[in-house]
């Protein structure tokens, strides 16, 4: 079996990024941090998640995530499976975020994305089907 663990991330600000992901994750912790260099630049680094899963985040990150509407090389976006989209979205909404696109109408799934502070593209879907079949068809 193989698993995504986590996923590191470089942006500008560590406290805007834990205030949008403990939104999302309210049972999710700090689970290490320190400070460190990378290549010759100082950072201070975080993890945040539970046992098995944690989104690392490091604060060296310089300028802008790359334009979501264009075709740069890069992240598109990652995705979280969820069995309650609608809590994720009150949630996200009490800490001030707004669903950046709908997913398209679908009767097996339905899904958000939303912009993080550093700018990176999250989905939260969840499925209304346990058929993969159905799972994972293409809108």
């Amino acid at each position: 079996m193989i698993q995504l663990e986590h996923i590191n991330l470089v942006v500008p600000d560590i406290k805007q990024m834990l205030h949008f992901y403990q939104a999302v994750f309210p049972h999710w912790a700090i689970r290490d941090q320190g400070q460190g260099e990378w290549h010759g630049k100082p950072r201070h680094w975080l993890h945040f998640g539970d046992d098995y899963n944690y989104i690392a985040l490091s604060d060296h990150g310089e300028g802008l995530n790359r334009d979501l509407d264009g075709a740069q090389t890069g992240l598109a976006h990652f995705a979280y499976r969820t069995n309650n989209l609608a809590a994720i979205i009150e949630r996200l909404g009490k800490a001030g975020y707004g669903i950046e696109t709908e997913g398209h109408e679908d009767p097996y799934r339905r899904n958000v994305y939303y912009i993080d502070p550093a700018g990176f593209e999250v989905e939260f879907v969840q499925y209304l089907s346990d058929a993969p079949a159905q799972r994972n068809l293409s809108s």
